[in-house]
């Protein structure tokens, strides 16, 4: 039976959820640049370049498979451009039409909720302040995990989406997670 490896990192600003650039013209942070990870290892489901948070990895396909099922949840810290309201968060509760590849999809129903600004450093770049206005921050918590989902259900109600941090997949936290680090752990099930 062969041994499988597990890692957990805080994904920082900037870099792509994958270990090779299949883009010719840019020069892209890599996953393999914050770690010397074993052959074989793969993110488990991805976080866009311009997203930060909870990213687990593996050399095991079936814990990666079961992971990105819709059995285990997946939470999101959002920063909005505005102050959503109460109405815009039960509308994302309710689920909103998105488009995947050119495709109309409903997004699966939800939790959302409007929390306090979490604590959590400064991104590299700067978001932008606050002369262009208020932000808010909620969570959402799905089930699903299409291109980039999140970022499209908060543009649907007319917030578009600033900062966006995983911070749970399932009962594996962000918390106390150093930003760029990755840690070796036994299992992610």
């Amino acid at each position: 039976m062969a041994t499988h490896q597990h890692f957990i990192l805080h994904k920082p600003y900037g870099y792509l959820s994958q270990f090779i650039n299949n883009q010719t013209k840019r020069k892209k942070k890599m996953l393999g640049e914050l770690y010397d990870f074993p052959e074989g290892t793969m993110a488990i489901g991805r976080l866009d370049v311009n997203s930060e948070g909870l990213l687990l990895l593996t050399t095991d396909g079936k814990v990666s498979e079961h992971i990105r099922s819709k059995k285990i949840e997946k939470e999101y810290y959002v920063q909005v451009d505005g102050i959503i309201s109460n109405s815009e968060i039960e509308i994302l509760k309710k689920g909103v039409e998105i488009s995947i590849e050119g495709e109309k999809y409903m997004t699966k129903p939800c939790k959302a909720m409007l929390i306090s600004a979490p604590n959590f450093p400064n991104r590299t770049q700067k978001i932008r302040d606050e002369r262009h206005g208020p932000t808010s921050w909620i969570s959402i918590t799905i089930n699903e995990g299409k291109f980039r989902q999140v970022r499209k259900m908060t543009a649907v109600v007319n917030y578009p989406t600033l900062r966006l941090i995983r911070v749970r997949i399932g009962a594996i936290l962000l918390e106390n997670l150093t930003l760029g680090k990755v840690k070796e752990v036994a299992n992610l099930m």
